[in-house]
């Protein structure tokens, strides 16, 4: 019978490897726990359209960087006796002030489209509150009223962003037609997206910024209308009392 004599260099070295490998699966165990505990959490989707019979539509204006379009929008709002939703981010709010109390005193929705247009999912909880809170100011400061919607820039957001939204007593609001604006299609390219995909509640994504916005506009107004619909700004729009959204973000009351 063979016996081995272990030097105490050798019970080091066992030792050693025992300990990384303990730890090793220690670290695969919780990482598993940790993506099982993920992927069986509710997961919270913000409100991208509404459940409702009425034929009523928002169209929304997202404004985070330039400001050459916005008068001319809010004329041509005026013209079709449309009210709208802008939302707006910190910074663009404090660069143009006066912008953002016309909007306001032309009756659309001024609302928050975070501080500084960052990636929601990137920050902590606390930042994200940040986030929310100095763009609220901001826009009570000029208008006397604070936000009660709240988008994600770029569309980001994770659970975690909703209910930082929710904790500040807001609906966190997405959109079910994107008219692609931002990469310049044609007017009637954006008009034949958007009356294509409506539905009663629906939110339509469009930009300040973007280079056919100003005259696609105006067609899209008479075209969505032509389709026996009515425009009101997100927040006539939103359903009143406890609520919930379904896989597809429709907003539903509570039963």
């Amino acid at each position: 019978m063979k016996f081995i004599t272990l030097t105490r260099k050798g019970l080091i070295m066992f030792f050693c490897c025992f300990l990384m490998g303990a730890i090793a699966l220690t670290i695969t165990i919780r990482t598993a726990s940790k993506a099982i505990t993920t992927a069986t959490e509710p997961r919270d989707i913000p409100i991208y359209c509404v459940e409702t019979e009425e034929k009523k539509v928002a169209i929304s204006f997202d404004a985070a960087w330039g400001n050459e379009q916005t008068e001319t929008l809010l004329k041509i709002l005026e013209e079709k006796g449309v009210k709208s939703t802008f939302f707006l981010v910190g910074e663009w709010v404090e660069k143009y002030p006066e912008s953002v109390k016309l909007i306001a005193e032309k009756g659309h929705d001024v609302e928050n489209h975070s501080s500084t247009h960052a990636y929601m999912t990137k920050l902590s909880t606390e930042d994200m509150i940040k986030e929310i809170t100095a763009c609220n100011e901001k826009i009570e400061e000029l208008t006397g009223k604070a936000p009660t919607l709240f988008r994600p820039p770029y569309g980001d957001y994770n659970n975690e962003v909703v209910r930082a939204v929710k904790g500040a007593g807001m609906y966190c609001v997405q959109w079910d037609i994107d008219s692609l604006d931002w990469k310049d299609p044609t007017p009637q390219q954006m008009v034949e997206r958007i009356t294509a995909k409506l539905t009663p509640g629906s939110i339509i994504l469009m930009h300040n910024g973007a280079k056919n916005t100003p005259e696609a506009l105006p067609m899209i107004i008479d075209a969505v209308r032509a389709q026996g619909y009515e425009f009101v700004p997100i927040s006539e729009i939103l359903l009143e009392g406890d609520y919930t959204t379904d896989h597809e973000g429709r907003m539903h009351l509570s039963e």
